[in-house]
């Protein structure tokens, strides 16, 4: 495996450099002495009276087991969000450099461009949802720092085929991620089994999909030693609390749970495909690799509204470029998806 040439140095914004990052009192010493004294906690046992750790071990050492990846390697954020911004802050100088994204894909790209101050470039996926990776390449530039990438895409559904990332990390000379938060239901494997060849390689995962965890905010970021080591550099001290840790690594130590509920997951996908064929206002099921169906309708608007006056509510997902009367449905209990379908064919 020929590991491609990258110096994240010429990336990290020059005050990030120079920064020291901040040194928590209880990041030296956790679980390693019987007194605490030195974080000026409360002394009495609540269960939550002592700081969470800061770099989250007990978590990342089970990541670790069950990715088959280093430590060093994971970065645990309060959601895939805080993660993004990261990557946002470390690398990028407001008013001054551009990110690429590829519309339509996740929402939380643009509002972070725009959060900091970031010129965000559209390249627009071709008509079957594939990247236009000769568009992509076309609009970098000097100031170009990362490529965001979401695979399987959301709202499409659809897994970006390898050879196209591969072509973009091979050809852009920049930061490139690809978000997975929907890996878990997709054919194929995950691209964290890539990094070393690709140090500018950048992969988010979560909990809050397949793991059934959005209440608890657990995002997940995989990459290099390097670009690692610069995220935990400006991360907040304590950025995933207590309850999330114990949630996490708890639902981490019962993988049959997950197993079971992804597989029921993955059978009523195809049960709820089976109904929608039935439904004569739908033009169009596209595939899936993902938890949910984007599917085209006679006017979106108005089954929208519909389903609203149902009780039920779904993604109306026209505004997106692409995505023309298109509704986006999240794959439910099969309870919720008979009566989903029940409606459909009574509108």
């Amino acid at each position: 495996m020929n590991k491609i040439d990258f110096n994240i140095n010429k990336f990290i914004r020059k005050n990030i450099q120079e920064m020291s990052a901040y040194a928590s009192a209880r990041e030296e010493f956790v679980d390693k002495a019987d007194i605490y004294l030195d974080a000026n906690e409360n002394p009495f046992e609540t269960g939550f009276n002592r700081y969470p750790d800061p770099v989250q071990m007990s978590v990342k050492n089970r990541l670790s087991e069950i990715k088959n990846i280093h430590v060093e390697n994971i970065l645990l954020g309060n959601g895939s969000d805080e993660i993004l911004d990261l990557i946002f802050r470390a690398f990028c100088v407001p008013m001054q450099d551009n990110v690429i994204h590829t519309p339509p894909t996740f929402g939380m790209f643009k509002v972070l461009s725009r959060l900091n101050d970031i010129e965000l470039r559209d390249s627009i996926l071709n008509i079957d949802f594939s990247l236009n990776v000769e568009d992509i390449l076309s609009r970098i530039n000097s100031n170009t720092k990362v490529i965001f990438l979401c695979s399987p895409n959301n709202p499409t559904g659809n897994l970006i085929p390898q050879d196209q990332i591969e072509e973009v990390l091979n050809n852009s000379n920049c930061l490139v991620v690809v978000d997975e938060a929907y890996i878990d239901f997709a054919s194929k494997a995950s691209w964290i089994s890539r990094l070393e060849k690709y140090p500018n390689l950048i992969v988010c995962q979560t909990l809050s999909k397949a793991w059934g965890l959005a209440g608890i905010r657990l995002g997940i970021c995989y990459a290099s030693k390097e670009i690692i080591r610069v995220l935990n550099k400006i991360k907040l001290p304590y950025n995933v609390n207590v309850l999330t840790q114990r949630k996490t690594l708890e639902s981490l130590n019962n993988m049959k749970e997950y197993e079971r509920k992804l597989a029921q997951i993955l059978s009523e996908r195809e049960a709820l495909k089976d109904g929608l064929e039935q439904v004569g206002f739908i033009e169009k099921i596209y595939p899936t690799e993902a938890n949910f169906w984007l599917i085209k309708v006679d006017d979106a608007n108005k089954r929208y509204i519909q389903l609203i006056e149902k009780g039920i509510v779904v993604r109306n997902r026209s505004t997106q470029v692409l995505c023309n009367n298109c509704l986006r449905i999240t794959i439910g209990t099969a309870k919720e998806n008979e009566k989903l379908i029940q409606v459909l064919n009574i509108l």
